[in-house]
């Protein structure tokens, strides 16, 4: 009895190592909670196709409303990310050096971690710039109105009538990140 108990001890821990690894491959897996990787593509919209300023509200993980509208007039960048997305924590101090830089602003949306969680993330980074609570799937679901969002991290670039300038899926090299920047201010 001993020795089955061990097996299916052993059987569900490597079910629950493959489900897990399987969550972070690339590609797309029909209803996976894992991320989908990234590539890098960006795409940038000209100022005369852009669509209407996405609306996007919110409550981040103390309780706060957070609401894009807030921001016109200056560039947002809206970033879906989780705590334990290896390209969300390595693209992290990229996005806080972003967020201060003057008349930019971020606003991260996670759909995956609970408070404590998101919150130690956002400690171990230093993070400043609110993140939307989306337990409840709504952000994407607006977004995807909008604009399709792929991968996490996903970021799009807001110009500042808070219409979609750009959409960077995966990590994005820094200096690209601020070129879509400066090229939204435009």
């Amino acid at each position: 009895m001993r020795r089955h108990a061990r097996l299916v001890i052993l059987a569900a821990v490597v079910i629950a190592a493959v489900l897990w690894l399987a969550a972070c491959a690339p590609g797309e897996v029909a209803n996976s909670p894992g991320y989908v990787s990234g590539d890098g593509t960006v795409t940038e919209w000209a100022e005369d196709s852009r669509s209407e300023p996405l609306e996007l509200t919110g409550t981040d993980f103390e309780g706060n409303t957070v609401d894009v509208a807030e921001y016109r007039g200056q560039v947002v960048l809206v970033n879906t990310w989780y705590a334990s997305c290896p390209p969300c924590r390595a693209e992290a101090p990229d996005l806080v050096a972003l967020d201060a830089m003057e008349d930019v602003q971020l606003i991260g949306v996670n759909s995956r971690d609970d408070a404590a969680t998101a919150q130690a993330f956002e400690r171990t980074f230093e993070v400043e710039y609110p993140s939307i609570d989306d337990a409840d799937g709504q952000a994407i679901a607006h977004m995807q109105g909008l604009v399709s969002i792929n991968a996490v991290p996903t970021t799009l670039i807001l110009d500042p009538e808070g219409r979609v300038a750009a959409r960077a899926v995966g990590r994005v090299e820094p200096s690209t990140l601020e070129a879509l920047v400066e090229g939204a201010r435009s």
